[in-house]
């Protein structure tokens, strides 16, 4: 099994390196890499079987990884590391196998490696599956809303407003976070929004000038940027846009 660690502090990685030697033959390290996006350039760049991750980085950190590789199509597995289990939730949400609180000892590091080598090829797919939900704040609890149904997507202070069949949720997952995990699956049409292209109906003008999209299955409008406007317009063009 290929493994790749993950911690912007050194000791912790060298401490986790030696407990991976420690655990067994099977388990090949790869690289270390000391924030997110190191990670995401890591497994574009070589296979990757497990990710031993810590949340707490700068930069991109560990929830926002492992959300962007659970939209790949084979993605790895992911075991989080970190000193505080806060985020124990937002970690099981990401699809982890594993959370595991630093000190990590050698016997709990091997019972979730163990649960990532017993990863079968169908829990991998259902896994990856997933991805076709976003997790969301709804009434003190978390509603899982299917892609199909999201209308558009808007930054507000620190979360994003999800808006839905049903009304309106709030993830803490960013909008570039979903754009990446998502491709293909949501437009930009404001630096702050996404919209669902096929809920696109009309492009108009408000009273003070500002290019407003009007979306099937929502009644709320989403200010278009002046960047953005041509592309909008290109998809109302199309034969298949009603």
């Amino acid at each position: 099994m290929r493994v790749l660690i993950a911690d912007d502090e050194a000791p912790a990685r060298a401490r986790l390196a030696a407990l991976l030697a420690d655990a067994g033959s099977e388990y090949e390290l790869v690289a270390q890499v000391a924030n997110g996006a190191e990670v995401l350039n890591c497994c574009e760049q070589r296979p990757v079987d497990l990710v031993i991750l810590d949340i707490r980085m700068p930069g991109m950190d560990g929830i926002q990884a492992a959300l962007s590789l659970s939209g790949r199509p084979h993605p790895p597995a992911v075991i989080f590391v970190t000193a505080y289990d806060e985020h124990a939730l937002a970690a099981f949400e990401a699809n982890a196998i594993d959370y595991l609180l630093k000190p990590v000892r050698p016997e709990r590091l091997r019972r979730a490696l163990d649960k990532a080598r017993a990863l079968s090829r169908e829990q991998a797919a259902i896994l990856s599956a997933e991805t076709g939900y976003l997790n969301a704040s709804y009434r003190g609890g978390v509603l899982r809303i299917p892609v199909s149904e999201i209308v558009f997507l808007r930054a507000n202070s620190k979360y994003v407003e999800v808006w839905h069949a049903d009304g309106m949720a709030l993830s803490e997952e960013s909008l570039r976070a979903i754009e990446e995990r998502l491709p293909g699956m949501f437009m930009r049409v404001h630096r702050n929004a996404l919209v669902s292209p096929r809920r696109v109906r009309a492009l108009r003008k408000d009273s003070s000038g500002r290019l407003m999209l009007a979306l099937r299955g929502g009644d709320e409008m989403v200010e278009v940027s002046r960047r953005h406007a041509a592309e909008v317009r290109r998809l109302l063009r199309r034969p298949d846009s009603d």
